[in-house]
This record gives structure tokens, sequence and C-alpha cells, in this order.
């Protein structure tokens, strides 16, 4: 607002004219007995104000509702004030400078000219106040809370406190408040339009109690800013008096000793060139700045980093192969191909010094022992262990850290637990790599990609850290239970060891050696040592168990355990020996039943194997005609390869019913539905082709399917059988499941035979090339 002044004495005003000249006002209100210079621009405006001195007439100042340059009526608030030119400052053609004095409320009726200024017949806003011990008490409360808010810092002119004290008028006294206030414009106007003076005074009163409240809070804010600034002021003096103290004494000043043993870590941390250049340069910078500041935790926290990397310090690896193979042994029984890869590289490390980790990926089910065998590896090698896991991480920063300009940044974890491990060559597990996540935040398994690249992660830089350093020793094994949902480029970078299911001859041994010694340590029982009859260990694995590793056969087990802890801490008498029929006492009665041996051979129903990210597992597939024409109905929350495999197996049969012993025209007046049963869980791929081309032949020519049969294989419309994956998976999976014959297509011959002759022993394998040699295998002779 303009620097304005106050008339409150009374004034003959004479009679308001029924039409008077409108002057819009941007951004304010104007309140009677209001004294304030107005500056107009435009010839409208200025021979409004010309006409208005001619002819000694008021005009009416109304507030507009919206910041227009043109305004047309409806853009003017309804009520407004008249006002007296008092004095023209300056004028022109096109701008006018003037002062004007509030007389009256006004209200407008309606607009009878709008070029070139408006005019309009507007009547008076007459106030009417009685006398009341309420309105002297408002009085008063508003003229304290007015001096208040002065005394509290708020600008006002230097006579206005005085005028206060000499207004009594609840109209004057609650205008004159107003125009002070710090409210918009909609506020005012509604003040403009309280014709009750005791209303309006209320309002003023509430917003100056407001008004009040706030300026208190922000004193006593600014007042603790203020103490807390002399504090740090008192702080810093007397820490440069201590200093001064200290160097009488011939003590070191503290920030200078802690710079002195920051560079001498930094010349024993034996840096590479770059790396201590950079150090010491942030040592300098460090230098220049105040403890006390709150950048120098961040520098400080950085130097730490790159001095306690270890950036030349390495374990001695063990390179006698006939010890490490010992260790491994021991620690492992089986999986000979991931052991086999760990001598060869401890052979080549041999006679090569310099040599790369190599990136190895354990791909196998739950429980397989892909963890364990991280831990096992590292100490066969005589290095440190590393493990992090990657499941639900979606952050790339977790991988390279975060800049240094974020608050609270850190190296990213690959840094941070080789930091920790206090050498540069350990073996570094990266755990569930298959469940890495991407969002906003970046694609971790793309940061990982320079982390798995021997030619690339002698040089992997941290965002954190901004200095190189050299990953190529350090050697990375992943893990993960499918391929499939790895990053490909990243897949590519990797040696992938598959780690199929155990059979059950591997799970006895196993149990034996590793799990039952474990269980039983871990349950107190060394002074009350157990015996696992090997035929009760074989009813838990065959009839409390389904599973391709040993997580829940491990868990039987502890549950035996604690039973007979028990039994021991309750003084009844101890079990010391399991035997099959006792099993069922520790356990209860058995889990899982065997599906294929316990049902007959039915028509239209035959045996399926399939691989699952839990290892292998068979399935059974039901074909079923009914009248109808020409549909086929799948049910089982079968996907769209599975689905297409089941339309390419019709079609197959379909083209060659007269060969197969079917009528031609069977589907003409047929509707056939297929069938997988478990329908809750999903199930996908092209290897249930032969089985529900099997199906539908056994459906069609009336021949009972062999229920101890089951196969597995792709097919395709000219009757070939196409090779699968999981082969051993499978296998593992019939067997369990009391299969007596397999049917493989002929190209996994291969791959069954690098089975365990121990476990091909117990089952029998038909190789097939076409769809035709599967029949008489899988159907029985009508």
């Amino acid at each position: 607002m303009q620097k304005a002044k106050f008339s409150f004495h009374k004034r003959d005003n004479g009679t308001l004219p029924e039409i008077i000249s409108i002057i819009p006002l941007k951004e304010d209100v104007i309140f009677p007995h209001l004294i304030l210079p107005l500056s107009l621009t435009g010839e409208g405006l200025v021979k409004a104000v010309n006409d208005a001195v001619s002819k000694n007439e008021v005009i009416g100042i109304v507030a507009l509702k919206y910041d227009v340059d043109l305004p047309k009526s409806n853009d003017f608030y309804d009520v407004g004030t008249a006002a007296k030119i008092v004095q023209i400052v300056e004028s022109t053609t096109d701008s006018v400078k003037f002062l004007i004095e509030g007389v009256m409320r006004i209200k407008v009726m309606e607009y009878v000219q709008t070029e070139p200024y408006h005019k309009a017949r507007v009547e008076e806003l007459r106030e009417f106040t009685e006398k009341s011990e309420t309105i002297d008490v408002l009085v008063q409360s508003v003229k304290t809370l007015f001096k208040l808010s002065a005394m509290l810092g708020k600008a006002l002119p230097k006579d206005i406190i005085s005028m206060i004290d000499n207004i009594n008028n609840p109209s004057i006294l609650a205008d004159l408040a107003a125009i002070y206030l710090e409210l918009p414009v909609d506020e005012k106007q509604k003040l403009l339009e309280m014709i009750d003076p005791q209303k309006r005074l209320r309002i003023v009163f509430h917003y100056l109690n407001k008004e009040v409240q706030l300026k208190e809070v922000r004193g006593k804010i600014d007042e603790e800013v203020a103490k807390e600034m002399s504090k740090t002021q008192r702080e810093y003096f007397l820490r440069e008096q201590l200093r001064a103290i200290q160097k009488e004494l011939g003590k070191e000043d503290p920030h200078i000793e802690e710079i002195n043993k920051l560079e001498e870590k930094i010349k024993e941390a034996k840096m590479p060139k770059e790396v201590e250049e950079v150090a010491i340069k942030e040592l300098d910078r460090l230098r220049d700045i105040n403890p006390a500041s709150a950048e120098y935790p961040v520098s400080r926290t950085y130097l730490d980093y790159l001095i306690n990397i270890p950036w030349n310090k390495k374990t001695i690896d063990n390179l006698d192969i006939v010890q490490a193979a010992k260790i491994l042994a021991e620690d492992h029984y089986g999986l000979e191909k991931v052991k086999e890869r760990i001598l060869e590289f401890l052979a080549v490390h041999k006679l090569k010094e310099k040599l790369k980790g190599p990136i190895l990926c354990f791909c196998g089910p739950p429980g397989t022992g892909k963890t364990s065998l991280g831990k096992s590896i590292a100490r066969a090698l005589g290095r440190k262990f590393i493990r992090i896991s990657l499941g639900g991480i979606r952050d790339e920063a977790e991988i390279r850290g975060h800049r240094r300009t974020y608050v609270g940044a850190l190296p990213g974890r690959i840094m941070q637990e080789i930091c920790r491990a206090g050498y540069s060559n350990p073996v570094f597990m990266l755990d569930e790599v298959d469940k890495i996540g991407a969002d906003f935040r970046g694609d971790p398994a793309s940061a990982l990609l320079e982390v798995l690249d021997p030619e690339q992660n002698f040089s992997f830089v941290d965002h954190y850290l901004d200095v190189s350093f050299d990953l190529s020793h350090v050697l990375f094994i992943t893990t993960a239970n499918i391929l499939d949902t790895v990053h490909t480029a990243l897949r590519d970078r990797m040696e992938v060891i598959y780690l199929p299911g155990y059979s059950e001859d591997e799970k006895l041994k196993i149990a034996q050696q590793f799990l039952i010694p474990k269980q039983i340590k871990e349950n107190g029982l060394e002074k009350y040592p157990v015996v696992f009859q090997d035929p009760s260990i074989s009813k838990i694995i065959r009839k409390y168990t389904r599973e391709a590793g040993l997580r829940n056969l491990e868990r039987e087990i502890a549950s035996i355990c604690r039973k007979i802890a028990k039994e021991i801490v309750a003084g009844k008498q101890v079990t010391k020996e399991i035997k099959p029929e006792s099993v069922e006492k520790f356990l209860g009665p058995r889990k899982f039943f065997y599906q294929v041996t316990d049902e007959e051979d039915r028509i239209g129903v035959v045996t399926g194997l399939a691989w699952t990210e839990t290892g292998g597992d068979i399935i059974f597939v039901e074909a079923s005609r009914m009248k109808g024409e020409k549909e086929l109905t799948l049910t089982g929350q079968l996907g769209d390869v599975m689905q297409e495999s089941a339309i390419a197996a019709l079609s197959y049969v379909r083209s060659n019913a007269k060969r197969l012993g079917i009528d031609e025209n069977f589907y003409d007046t047929s509707e056939i539905h297929i069938h997988v049963p478990s329908g809750a869980i999903p199930k996908d791929g092209p290897s249930a082709g032969i089985t529900m081309c099997m199906s539908l032949v056994s459906l069609l020519t009336g021949r009972y399917a062999k229920r101890e049969v089951a196969l597995t294989g792709e097919i395709t419309l000219t009757g070939n059988v196409l090779p699968i994956g999981g082969v051993k998976e499978k296998v593992l999976a019939a067997v369990r499941a009391g299969v007596k014959t397999i049917v493989f297509p002929l190209k996994n011959k291969d791959d069954y035979e690098e089975i365990d002759k121990e476990i091909r022993s117990t089952i029998q394998c038909f190789y097939i090339e076409k769809i035709d040699d599967a029949i008489d295998i899988v159907l029985a002779k009508k």
C-alpha cells in the first residue's frame, strides 16, 4: 500500500449524487476516512478524474475481482467507497496522480455507462452503532492488540499509535486497523462489506490476535537462532584460546594432529599413484575445513574409505590341489563338476601367477548347496568369503554406490564388503542373481555387467569413491534357481554350472555324513548319540519329503532330534536308534504318496515329466471326449506355449487319423477337453507336447495308457520329437514317483548317459525320434 493518512474527524459530506464515476482499483481496498495518493493510466480514467474535479463531485473507488486491464461491469465488486478528490498532483493526457479521501461506503446498484469510463447508480450503506459493554471491551482489546503488534515489530507510521488511542468509534477503529492488516484483497473486501461495526470489530480482533501469536512465535525462533549463533561464536572463541594454550604448552593442535595421522595412513595404504593423488588432494581440502563444519565429516569419511580399501593386500592362495580336493570332499558330497572346475582353476593358477578370477554361476533348485559350496570353495582356496543377497534389490546405487553430492552417501555393496574383508582377492558370492528387480532408480543387473566382466572389472569405478579398483583378482560366484529371468548380457558373462537335484542314494549318504551329525550337534545331543538306520532315512526321503534339494530332509531330521531332546529333558526312556517303524512316531503320518504306482492304467490319462525352478516333477495329462462340434478346451492354467503344444498335438492326430486307426471325421462330432491337474499352479513349456499327443491317441483309439511310463518331448506337426532340457531333474522326479520306464527324445541320449549309473540302473529309458515310436511303448495293446 502507498503511504496513507487517516482522517477521523466528522466531516459534512453533503448529499451523495445518484450517479457517480467508478474508478477500478487493483490489488487493494479503500476504506472510509482513508487519505492516500492514487496513480491512474488511460485516457478514460484521466477524463473521469478531471470531470469529477470540474463538477466538484465524489467518485466511487471499487476493487476489481480479477486483475484485468479493461474491466467490464461484472469484474467489479458490488461494494466500494465514495471518495473526494483532495488534490491533483500531476496530470497528462493519459495519466494522472491525485490525492483522495474516503468518505462513505456505497453499493453499486447498476452501471449506466462503460465508455469512456464507468458510471453507476449507487446508494450509501449506512451504519448503525449502538453503545454496549461488548463494543467497549472490543474497542479496548483491539487497541491493546494493535499496540502489542507494534511492539513485536510491526511496521507502522510514527503517529498511528497516538491516533489509535484517540479513537473510540468502533466503525472508524475497525477500518483503521483493517488498513494495516496483512490480508488478501478478498478478505479486506469482506470487511468493507460488513455494515455492522461490532461484527467487523470482532473479525479485526481475530486477525490481530492471530498476527500477534505468529509474531510471538517468530520472535522466539529468532531469539533461539541468535542464542545458537552466539553459542557457536563462543565455542569458536574458546577453541581458538585452547589452541593458543596448547601451542604455549608445546602440544599440537588436535585438528593438525588428525591430518598428520591421515597423511601417514595414506602413505601406508600403498594406493595406486592416481588414487594417492586424489587422496592427497582431498586431505589438503580437509586441512582447510573447520572441524565444526558439516562438510568435515563427509570429507573425512571419504578419506577413511580410501585408506581402508585393500588396494594391494591379498591372501595367499592354497595351490595344493590334493589338499583343496580333500577340503571340498569334506564339505560336500557329489557335485563333481563344480569341484573339478575349482581344481582346474588352481592348476592354471599354479602355472600362471597372474590369473583373472573366473565368473561362475551355480544354477539349480533350492536346497542343493549352492551357497554353502561358495564357503567351501573359499576354505579350499584359503581366501576370505563374502556373500551378499541380490534378491529384491532395485536400486543401481546398491551396486555402484551413491555420488558424494547426496546426503548420507556411501559406496556400493561391492566395495563396502571388500573393504570389510580387508583383502582384494576374496571369494565373492552374489546370491539370488535371478531375483534382481528394476525400477525408476535404475537396473542393478545392468550395473553388474561391469562387475562380472573380466575384461572390464580391472578398472571398476564406484560412484562414491570415483576412482578405479581392480576386481579381476576376485573370484565371483553367482547363484540362481533359473536363468530365464537373468539379464541376457549378464548370463553371457558367466560360466554356468548346473546343480541338478540329488538322487535318493545321494540324499541318504549326505544325510549320514553331513545332516545328521550337524543336527545332533545343534540340538545338544553329543552326549546322547542317535543312530539313524539307512531304511529310516530312506523312508523319510520317500514319504516325508519331495524336493530336489535337502532343506526339508534336514528339517525332518531336526524335528526328530528335537523330540529326542524333549525325551531326555522329560526323563523319559530315550530313543537311541531310529528304526523305520519309529519314524511315524516322531513325524506323524506320511506326507507324500506315489501317484504313479498307486493308481491303475486308464484311457486318456498319460504320465508326463516336467521341470520347475524347484526341480523335476511328474504331471498327468487327461483327455476326454464329448458330443459337440470342432471345439478344443484346455484347462489347468496352461501357458501360451503349452496351449500351442496341445493344438499341435490335435492337428497331428487329425492329419494322421487313418494311419492311427482313428475315425477321420471324429472332430466333426466331438468336443475334446484336455486338462492338466493341479489347476491352481501355472504351467508352461513345450516339453509336454508328446504327453498331450499320447493322451489324445489313447482317448481316440481306446487303448489304455501305462501309468508307470512317463515321457517328455517337444513335437512338430510332421511328427518329429525335439530335445528338451532338465533331463536329470526329470529322471530324478520319475524315480521318486515310482516310474519304471521313461521316454526321451533321441537327441537327449547324451544328457541321459551323463547321469550316474546308480540312478540309471533303477529305471528303463527308451529314445524316440518320431511320435509314432512312442505309441506302443506308452499305450497297452487292445
